[in-house]
């Protein structure tokens, strides 16, 4: 549930290191770790701007130097830094799942033991911080990922340092840069070679019999389930069919349908205030391409009010934050790069000359490798581009003119990360092909000339066409959507929104090589047959929770039925998520057999594969008690009726009672945070969480002090920061959380302050129904916004209804959900588990599920289980000269030997420990704060 809110979230959990030999010892004497034998890493000069990666690690802060090393071969962040000759150790408390220290081959790992015991999560100011570079770049941005679920191309850059850094990871940075790790200096890789496919055709009938068969009474898209029209879908089914049928009598129905509703879709806040930029856009492109008037579609001028809301400032210009606005250039509330250069084209096909600052906006969101990121970045800000709104970014500027140098480098981006068989995949380090960024790369490079890789792009897209005609969102889908279905015609037709007209039935400027257009695609699935669906989606348009459930509780995930392990195939459970899986199938009452599993385990002492119980996860009767920890527990055995005094075999609301803090702790003692704070709860989440358990419990007396500390972190905007002590950050999540808290405790300052809470929760929706969060558009933030709104269901139903969708648009075909909308495609655990239980909206406070009468599933044998390996987030450090590992009498101490991590399942059995780690992905925007290992 939510986002694990902690300055860790800037490091993210993220380590695969060595292992505690000890198990079932008091928290505070388990403190030996287990690393494994060094092995020679390759020599550094054997990696080149187009050839494996390098890492570099900063000791100077332990008066040691910068030292890099090389794999030729690279696969993830975590081997990159092993086989390179570097050595990790975790933390005692989260395992491998967190770096807590980092030594070259045979040298001593730094922190030492007397300056940073590894028991607990390291603190913000001393901690080891993971820092990115893909090829051709010459800064470094804060990892969006972990480690190990960092993905590497030929060329990429790693940098470690320790120190500390801001919530957002805009400081701390090494204090070199990636060319000066890179072997040789920096060079830009030119494109790749163009790739030699067969032939394929789109069968562009299919598709468009595909969408027609989509639409509710031939005019508008309703999501399955849902009673209103999703209105930016409905644009792009527009789109696709004026691509493949041009002028038609389906084409004018769809288009008179949306201008009835250019009010609703466009103007949300009302026709007095600025459009929705995206939106506005969208309709006066489809205006313009099916012949009608965008000064006059709807009753609106469409083109009259975009021009007239660009933002003239951004928040850090020193006058007031204009809403919608992110920097000067911003169209209002595009928020976004892709409905950025929408507007911008919108104005250009109406022929009317886009302010300067709008286009000069698209540049800045260009990275130094020429990709374009997806958010509407600031400049300096974290750059990571993707195929699909390059794509579309580059056809804009292309068609604006003047913009020369920028196109040149998005086509060699576009060049470069193309894909052997064709395709593009839609985020750095993804390894398959993503159907939506193929066809707007596609695009682009067709308007650019480069029609040889356009073809090839259009023939990977042929294979991937279903059998109904629609396409799925990534390589080898099964379910179509119109999403990525709409963009594919248009590559398949040869055109794209810059070009796309229904008044010649040829594009104005046609390709030198004919595109295929017609006929059945030459690889894939046949061309007959209905098209699959994707999740059924309930009657009230929300997620389909039955298969939601049935994911949660399959044996992929659940463990032995019992816990959710920290990475898939590990012994080691991650009882924190385990917990948030409960109180999902809680909150739903759809499998109470399954949580009757969960919660014997949980309160009869069940053992994980490495013999961790509950008790072992909250620390309690240690000098390490973790007070939030204490309290999620405490809230699922209240949830489902269980004695919290007596669970687990500890009194939990006695030793929650204890863990309140009568005073701050003195640096570098960070047992507690300020008076009232719980010992070792670093966020508002696990404040909130002990707060509700405590209140639930009837501890009146005991639990003022947490509330009024609670309550005394709320911000002025009404809002509460992710982190304990307040970073001053405003985060969707900890606030909704926050908000149940007090509605549980009650009182008219409590409610005056939940009230403000939700407010501010409203404000932050965005125009498709989710809200923002760590790894973007969240899921997690999402469902925790429902729980939140539904405090006052009646004032928000609109907006309840809203985000349920979007959560609904986030379920895959196996039940699961995404972590965000963008991004990595797949359902992830954590994501679904507060999805799940979010969309019911029941709060934590109000949880209850009655268990009598449940018989719990029968233990099946233990899996043979593979060891996996995951690492961590965060800073800065001093520099000094680079020593090189992996070259024959550097002087190192290893002589370029490495610590094999336990990748090597041999070693591993050898030495009877089971190596885990669980890396968490952890976004570094300035606006957008990563979780660290989940919630307490």
């Amino acid at each position: 549930m939510g986002t694990g809110r902690r300055r860790g979230a800037r490091r993210g959990a993220t380590g695969l290191s060595a292992l505690l030999s000890a198990v079932g010892l008091v928290v505070a004497a388990c403190t030996t770790f287990v690393t494994a034998a060094p092995a020679a890493a390759d020599p550094l000069d054997a990696c080149t701007a187009t050839k494996g990666a390098v890492v570099a690690v900063d000791f100077g802060p332990f008066g040691g130097t910068v030292r890099r090393g090389c794999d030729t071969t690279p696969t993830t962040g975590y081997e990159l830094l092993h086989e390179a000759g570097f050595t990790t150790t975790g933390t005692q408390h989260d395992g491998p799942a967190f770096i807590c220290r980092i030594g070259y081959g045979s040298e001593v790992q730094q922190p030492t033991e007397d300056k940073e015991s590894c028991v607990l999560t390291p603190q913000a100011t001393a901690y080891w911080s993971y820092w990115i570079a893909s090829p051709g770049q010459d800064t470094w941005r804060y990892s969006p990922y972990g480690a190990m679920a960092r993905t590497l191309r030929d060329g990429d850059v790693d940098a470690w340092v320790f120190g500390g850094t801001d919530i957002g990871g805009t400081t701390g940075g090494p204090a070199f840069t990636p060319d000066d790790v890179r072997t040789g200096g920096g060079t830009t890789p030119g494109p790749g070679t163009t790739p030699t496919v067969p032939a394929g055709r789109i069968d562009v009938p299919a598709a468009a019999t595909w969408v027609r068969s989509g639409l509710t009474d031939g005019e508008r898209v309703v999501d399955e389930g849902a009673g209103t029209a999703n209105l930016p879908l409905t644009t792009e089914a527009a789109y696709a069919l004026a691509a493949a049928d041009g002028a038609s009598a389906t084409l004018d129905k769809v288009t008179s349908f949306l201008a009835a509703r250019t009010d609703a879709y466009a103007y949300p806040a009302g026709t007095d205030q600025a459009p929705d930029a995206v939106a506005a856009a969208r309709l006066a492109l489809l205006a313009d391409i099916t012949e009608a008037d965008p000064r006059d579609f709807g009753g609106h001028d469409l083109v009259g009010d975009l021009a007239a809301h660009v933002c003239a400032s951004g928040p850090g210009s020193g006058g007031g934050p204009t809403p919608g606005c992110t920097a000067e250039g911003d169209f209002r509330n595009a928020t976004y790069a892709d409905g950025q250069a929408l507007a911008v084209l919108a104005l250009l096909r109406a022929g009317v000359k886009p302010p300067a600052a709008t286009v000069d906006r698209l540049t800045q969101v260009q990275c130094d490798d020429g990709g374009v990121t997806s958010i509407l970045i600031r400049p300096g800000e974290y750059c990571d581009g993707d195929p699909a709104t390059t794509g579309l970014v580059t056809l804009v500027l292309h068609r604006a003119g003047g913009q020369d140098a920028a196109v040149a480098k998005a086509r060699t981006y576009l060049g470069t990360a193309q894909r052997e068989d064709g395709s593009f995949p839609g985020w750095t380090g993804s390894t398959t092909g993503s159907v939506t960024a193929t066809a707007y790369a596609a695009q682009a490079l067709r308007a650019l000339g480069d029609t040889e890789r356009a073809d090839a792009a259009v023939s990977w897209l042929a294979g991937e066409q279903l059998a109904g005609g629609g396409f799925g969102f990534e390589e080898g889908a099964t379910d179509p959507a119109l999403y990525p279905t709409a963009p594919a015609v248009l590559a398949g037709t040869g055109t794209d929104l810059a070009r796309l007209t229904t008044a010649a039935p040829e594009p104005t400027d046609p390709p030198t090589t004919e595109p295929p257009v017609t006929g059945p695609p030459t690889t894939g699935p046949p061309t007959t047959g209905p098209p699959t669906t994707g999740p059924t989606a309930p009657a009230d348009g929300g997620p389909d929770l039955a298969k939601g459930v049935a994911y949660l509780t399959a044996p992929a995930q659940l463990a032995r039925g019992r816990y959710y392990p920290a990475v898939p195939g590990s012994d080691r459970a991650d009882f924190g998520l385990t917990v948030d899986g409960a109180y999902a199938l809680a909150a739903t009452g759809l499998d109470d057999n399954a949580l009757r599993g969960i919660v014997d385990f949980l309160d009869d002492g069940g053992k994980d594969g490495e013999g961790r119980t509950v008790r072992d996860w909250t620390g309690i009767d240690t000098p390490y008690v973790l007070g939030g920890q204490l309290g999620k527990a405490a809230l699922l055995a209240q949830a489902v009726g269980r004695d919290p005094r007596n669970f687990g075999g500890g009194d939990l609301i006695a030793a929650l009672d204890a863990a309140v803090c009568a005073a701050p702790a003195t640096s570098p003692d960070r047992r507690c945070a300020a008076e009232g704070a719980y010992t070792y709860t670093e966020s508002v989440f696990g404040q909130s969480l002990g707060v509700m358990a405590q209140s639930r419990a009837g501890e009146e007396a005991a639990v003022r002090k947490p509330l009024a500390y609670l309550e005394s972190l709320q911000l002025d905007s009404g809002a509460w920061p992710s982190l304990i002590p307040s970073t001053g950050d405003a985060d969707v999540d900890s606030t909704a959380i926050a908000a149940m808290a007090l509605d549980l405790a009650g009182g008219e300052e409590a409610r005056a302050a939940v009230a403000e809470a939700l407010d501010w929760i409203a404000g932050r929706q965005l125009p498709d129904g989710g809200f923002p969060g760590a790894a973007g558009n969240s899921v997690n933030s999402a469902a925790l916004a429902v729980q939140g709104l539904s405090l006052d269901a009646p004032k928000y139903a609109d907006r309840i209804a809203k985000a349920r969708a979007f959560l609904a648009s986030q379920q895959n075909a196996d039940g699961g959900f995404n972590v965000a909308k963008e991004g990595q495609r797949g359902s992830d655990v954590r994501a679904s588990t507060q999805a799940v239980g979010g969309s019911t909206g029941i709060s934590f406070g109000a949880l209850n599920r009655d268990l009598t009468g449940t018989t719990p599933p029968p233990t099946p044998g233990a899996t043979p289980s593979a060891p996996v390996i995951v690492t961590p987030g965060g800073t800065e450090g001093g520099t000094g000269g680079i020593v090189d590992t992996g070259i024959a009498d550097t002087g190192a101490g290893g002589g370029g030997a490495l610590a094999s991590t336990g990748v090597q399942a041999g070693l591993l059995a050898a030495c009877g420990v089971a190596l885990v780690a669980a890396g968490r992905a952890a976004v570094v925007l300035a606006r957008r704060r990563t979780a660290a290992g989940g919630r307490p």
